[in-house]
């Protein structure tokens, strides 16, 4: 079973159409899923190289500040204590790494759970080409044609240099190449604008070749 889209041009006028396969997006969204690898995505942006020194890497002398009774003041060891000024830092951040282990079905389901989210909202929507329009101006107005929401996730395919060169300074609008669609940019945006190339490519990928695949061996065990 596939979905239908509407193929339109930069001038808005239906120019086509192109079938979605309903296993990528017409599945059950699996929220816990969608938020641990969108999670595990954010964790794995971190550089993870925050460093604090501790009383033990600052410079300075060992000898105590002052005397240790008689001042009225709190009794201090080091000018690299603490509670000194320019002293170390207590329990401060070390260099570590944030990254989590995150199975491939599970990036790929959490990818479909998502597309599929925005497919029932009606927010999928596929443009013949953007180069057609290779001003900027004229290619935000090609993609904005769709909705006048926010925040618009633009799909390219490779190939499409002017469109992307056209695209890459509009505000509130992010770019990718089909090959790199996942979970996390689709769900911030409010609309996903595929180009015709694009759409074509990813449904002719990996991602829906295995599905196709999977399909096809449920029915033979069923079978």
């Amino acid at each position: 079973m596939s979905l239908t889209v509407d193929i339109k041009n930069a001038e808005g006028k239906k120019v086509g159409s192109v079938d979605l396969p309903s296993d990528v997006f017409d599945v059950q969204a699996n929220v816990p899923l969608i938020h641990q690898v969108v999670v595990a995505q954010l964790a794995a942006a971190r550089s993870g190289t925050a460093k604090a020194k501790t009383r033990a890497e600052v410079s300075g002398s060992g000898k105590k500040p002052f005397k240790q009774k008689g001042t009225g003041r709190a009794r201090q060891g080091s000018v690299r204590a603490p509670l000194q000024r320019h002293g170390g830092v207590s329990h401060g951040p070390v260099p570590r790494k944030y990254d989590q282990r995150t199975p491939k079905k599970m990036i790929v389901a959490a990818l479909r759970g998502s597309l599929s989210d925005r497919q029932r909202a009606e927010r999928i929507h596929v443009i013949d080409s953007i180069a057609s329009a290779p001003t900027t101006k004229g290619a935000i107005a090609a993609v904005r044609q769709f909705s006048d929401r926010r925040n618009l996730l633009v799909v390219l395919s490779r190939s499409e240099d002017v469109a992307w060169r056209s695209l890459r300074n509009a505000e509130n609008t992010h770019l990718i190449v089909n090959d790199q669609l996942n979970a996390y940019d689709v769900l911030r945006a409010d609309d996903v604008v595929f180009s015709e190339s694009a759409i074509r490519e990813f449904i002719a990928g990996p991602l829906v070749m295995a599905s196709a695949v999977a399909r096809e061996s449920e029915v033979e065990v069923s079978a």
